[in-house]
């Protein structure tokens, strides 16, 4: 059996054997999964290009319609006489990125086991703290994060007790590899998983570009409804815990002098005019200086104002600047000891580290959370090469030693990851073999994760009004909203999707760490 896979936006014909599935889930040449068949494998024909003269008129008339639609950032430009509200459309992508439909459709699908996992493995403490234990050791904040699991681990079984409003806003990052032709994950985000809304607008700024431009066909751009979904969600989950008839709230937890607050605030909109849900903005440091506590009465937060906290959504925390002082460390505890919905819990953030991710991949260890042989070996068709280099497994498990030698000498081919968000961390290259070489206990603080090579396209992008031409590569996010209430699932689905492009010489990845460009995907059979 043979499958086509498209490889950049001229798209080119390639062929490859398809690698072993379970029996049960192929049939005649296609996957099955909850009786829907997806088609791995197709020709795809379809060219974008436009010429510059072309360009430039697109171009400003993207600026414009972003501008006009919400597609904005923060400037933060001291100039202006109040910068705080000054603003400026996001770094965007002229054209939609084609990937495979039955791909693309795949991703989606799987999206809500995910979900599960993610519960699953937060649930079992115990796992979490023996896995992370050893970079814990040599990484403080996830040390740190583990200590506050502890500390709060009574004071949550009091108010809890099969009661827990359980909420997740995760999205689960992949590249198409061009060698394997499937999606192979990047890593699974479980908090501050962001411009989910400026997502959506991206895809509703690509189906004007498509009514500008013949070639571009509209129903090849997918849905994308991260905007009800997200307020939805947390809708569900404050309701769950209740206070709603008392006056309560949504804290939305974030950073200060936050650039990408309209990406969120489209959130507050959301679950104001969907739900009349009120979103209160705090840092950690407000939230330490001014909610009270009521452990003794339930572990009810209730704000300086008076009102009771429903459900605390983090857009910050998840790395070690957010927490400057101890006062934001005790706010995150007083968070974690509350009756409110979390988005996430600690243990939700940490069943979302690198060592999760590369420990979830070692055999027989997903298949403890995901019972169903079926579910866990799709899961498994989206994992890349992922190695523990705690110097324990490089010295007894020949594998992992082969990796760490391989990697040593041919650097070019993994990715060095930290337990840490928000870009800017990984090494690669020289930078990933001295370290290799150089060894020691610290690097059970890392994981070696084989490099994913995406295919190459051609994209327009545009940042601060100018644009550029450039070969670049491009990461697909698939959101996923879960509401648990106790044993209860109340909600558990697929919530849209976010394309992210950067230039080919770029390493690292992320729109708000500004080393890519907001991007839709444009589906092809």
């Amino acid at each position: 059996m043979r499958r086509h896979v498209v490889v950049g936006r001229t798209a080119q014909l390639r062929t490859d054997k398809i690698s072993h599935y379970p029996a049960g889930l192929w049939s005649h040449g296609l996957l099955n999964f909850r009786n829907k068949p997806y088609i791995l494998w197709q020709q795809a024909t379809h060219r974008m290009e436009i010429d510059g003269k072309s360009a430039g008129s697109l171009v400003e008339d993207a600026v414009v319609w972003a501008n006009q639609h919400g597609l904005v950032v923060a400037l933060k430009d001291p100039k202006f006489i109040n910068p705080d509200v000054a603003i400026i459309h996001a770094p965007l992508s002229l054209m939609p990125v084609p990937y495979p439909r039955g791909r693309f459709e795949l991703a989606q699908q799987v999206m809500p086991l995910f979900n599960r996992l993610v519960d699953a493995v937060a649930t079992d403490e115990a796992y979490l703290e023996s896995t992370l234990g050893p970079a814990a050791l040599y990484d403080t904040f996830t040390g740190r994060l583990l200590k506050t699991l502890q500390a709060t681990r009574a004071a949550r079984a009091l108010h809890e007790a099969g009661r827990e409003v359980v909420l997740g806003v995760h999205r689960s990052d992949y590249m198409l590899d061009e060698p394997s032709g499937k999606f192979l994950q990047v890593e699974l985000n479980t908090i501050a998983s962001s411009f989910g809304c400026l997502s959506a607008l991206m895809t509703r700024l690509h189906l004007y570009m498509a009514s500008r431009l013949p070639s571009l066909e509209p129903s090849r751009l997918p849905a994308n409804p991260t905007l009800e979904h997200i307020p939805d969600a947390i809708a569900a989950a404050a309701n769950a815990v209740g206070f709603r008839e008392e006056g309560g709230v949504v804290v939305m937890v974030v950073q200060p002098g936050e650039r990408n607050a309209y990406d969120q605030q489209w959130i507050q909109l959301g679950l104001w005019e969907r739900h009349r849900l009120r979103t209160v903005r705090m840092t950690l440091g407000d939230i330490a200086a001014t909610a009270k506590l009521d452990e003794a009465g339930g572990g009810t937060v209730t704000l300086k104002t008076g009102e009771p906290v429903c459900v605390f959504y983090f857009r910050a925390g998840y790395t070690p600047t957010d927490y400057p002082s101890e006062a934001e460390w005790a706010a995150r505890e007083l968070i974690e000891r509350s009756n409110a919905a979390k988005c996430p819990t600690v243990a939700y953030q940490l069943a979302g580290t690198k060592k999760i991710q590369q420990d979830l991949a070692r055999p027989g260890v997903l298949e403890k959370f995901i019972c169903d042989h079926r579910d866990a070996a799709l899961l498994r068709e989206f994992f890349a090469g992922l190695w523990s280099l705690d110097p324990n497994d490089v010295a007894t498990d020949p594998g992992v030693a082969a990796a760490v030698a391989d990697a040593i000498a041919r650097p070019e081919a993994y990715v060095l990851k930290p337990q840490r968000e928000g870009g800017g961390n990984n090494l690669y290259g020289e930078e990933l073999r001295d370290t290799l070489i150089t060894g020691g206990e610290r690097l059970s603080a890392y994981i070696l994760m084989q490099r994913i090579l995406p295919p190459a396209n051609r994209s327009v992008l545009v940042r601060n009004g100018q644009w550029s031409e450039s070969e670049t590569l491009s990461e697909l996010g698939i959101y996923g909203t879960f509401v648990r209430h106790g044993n209860n699932v109340l909600l558990n689905e697929q919530s849209g999707h976010l394309v992210r492009t950067k230039t080919s010489t770029s390493n690292e990845g992320g729109v708000a760490a500004g080393f890519a460009v907001l991007d839709s995907p444009y589906l092809v059979d």
